[in-house]
């Protein structure tokens, strides 16, 4: 059921018809099956590090030293009744605030779930570098963040004096559009 899920995209509902299963069973065994793999990640999941080339590192040349960008977004949750004020965001909807950080070859390097929709984005921020699991940024890099964080090391939202000028071409609009998907879904 676990691999279905991911490979596929499938809700719940979707494999609960499909196994005869209830929903709750169904989640608990993904959640277990999640923890259990979280627990062997490092010896069998391996992170490459990347280089940029070619018409990637020409994209951001105007950023040196920048390692990816981060921001945070929305998800639907369903959540207990009980629970359901903390996480309505502005629009009446139940979701959960997520942060999710991008490198220059637009492939997530970290995300960090499961914040009520109120919580600010530097306090989602804070919370990820300081987790076990924590959101690294070498010496001397830093990330390109929105205005909803504050400038510091290894974070600016402050790109004017490095950008004088943005040409809007269309290899510029594929790429914001290739970003924004790759970052926000669908």
């Amino acid at each position: 059921m676990f691999l279905h899920i991911l490979a596929h995209n499938l809700k719940y509902r979707v494999v609960h018809f499909s196994y005869c299963r209830s929903m709750e069973t169904i989640s608990r065994q993904f959640k277990n099956f999640l923890r259990a793999i979280m627990k062997v990640r490092k010896e069998y999941l391996k992170f490459h590090d990347y280089k940029l080339e070619g018409s990637v590192e020409n994209k951001w040349r105007w950023f040196k030293n920048s390692i990816g960008a981060l921001d945070g977004t929305h998800f639907p949750v369903i959540v207990a009744a009980e629970d359901r004020p903390r996480y309505r965001n502005r629009k009446g909807d139940i979701s959960t605030n997520v942060l999710g950080v991008c490198g220059p070859d637009l492939r997530f390097i970290y995300v960090l779930p499961k914040w009520e929709w109120s919580t600010g984005d530097s306090q989602v921020l804070q919370d990820a570098l300081h987790r076990q699991n924590c959101l690294h940024i070498p010496r001397g890099k830093y990330f390109i963040v929105d205005a909803g964080y504050t400038n510091g090391p290894g974070f600016t939202n402050n790109i004017g004096d490095e950008v004088t000028t943005i040409q809007a071409t269309e290899e510029w609009t594929r790429f914001c559009d290739t970003l924004a998907m790759n970052m926000f879904g669908r």
